[in-house]
């Protein structure tokens, strides 16, 4: 393990760095003009409720934002290392993070696999606390291709899917596979929710599939209507994004 890697994941640094980047959340989420989509969702929601919030993965630095004041919420958070720090900012935002591997559809399968039994069965008992669970949706390193595990997740519990896209109008957007975005301060925000999704408990293979591809296209349209409301575009097919160093660039 290199120097520089061994320092990052000391405990003093790892918890420096988390209450860092917290208090630097909490500063984008106060100076940021939020609008919620649809307005007067509350009741809504509160229907809904507990619900797992459906985001694309390059969203989860700002996840916090979409909870309300009356919100439990949960989200999970690899084991490795390299999510201390995350998990520290999370918490302090409010999030309970589950340390375990995420669930993905091939856990029906392998109940083994990467720990995502692990995952799915800490995910469920959070629902079943009526907390709202945070997921991302992605295929593992594909963004923006939604993935069966958010869809199990929905199958096992019997809890909706509602889409969620958070974003601000003045960002930086990071060269990752995953489309990064860190919101900056002094702008405009906004939260859109979108059509709940419901999983039945044993769908056939077309079905699920026609789930699937449906959330995924939900998933899309919130995600555009955010960028829309803060009168921004989502620059993702910009010719840079995909280079192979990561970079990063304030819009």
């Amino acid at each position: 393990m290199s120097l520089g890697k061994r320092v990052i994941r000391h405990p003093a640094v790892q918890g420096a760095l988390g209450r860092i980047a917290a208090g630097y959340l909490t500063l984008v989420r106060r100076t940021n003009r939020f609008t919620v989509e649809p307005a007067g969702a509350d009741p809504w929601l509160d229907g809904m409720s507990p619900f797992i919030a459906g985001m694309w993965h390059g969203q989860h630095i700002m996840v916090s934002f979409a909870g309300r004041p009356v919100d439990r919420v949960a989200t999970i958070i690899s084991k490795n290392p390299d999510g201390n720090i995350n998990t520290i900012a999370l918490e302090r935002m409010g999030v309970r993070v589950i340390r375990a591997s995420g669930a993905r559809g091939r856990v029906v399968k392998d109940a083994k696999a990467k720990g995502g039994a692990e995952g799915l069965r800490a995910m469920i008992r959070a629902l079943k606390n009526g907390e709202i669970v945070a997921f991302s949706a992605d295929v593992p390193k594909v963004s923006r291709r939604a993935d069966a595990g958010i869809l199990t997740l929905a199958r096992f519990s019997g809890r909706p899917i509602v889409p969620v896209a958070v974003v601000t109008s003045r960002h930086i957007r990071f060269g990752s596979w995953d489309r990064a975005c860190l919101g900056l301060p002094f702008g405009r925000g906004a939260v859109v929710f979108g059509e709940a999704v419901f999983v039945p408990r044993d769908p056939d293979p077309e079905t699920f599939e026609a789930l699937r591809a449906r959330l995924e296209a939900e998933m899309n349209r919130v995600h555009d209507r955010a960028y829309t409301l803060v009168g921004r575009l989502d620059r993702v097919g910009d010719n840079w994004l995909g280079a192979a160093a990561p970079r990063a660039e304030a819009a």
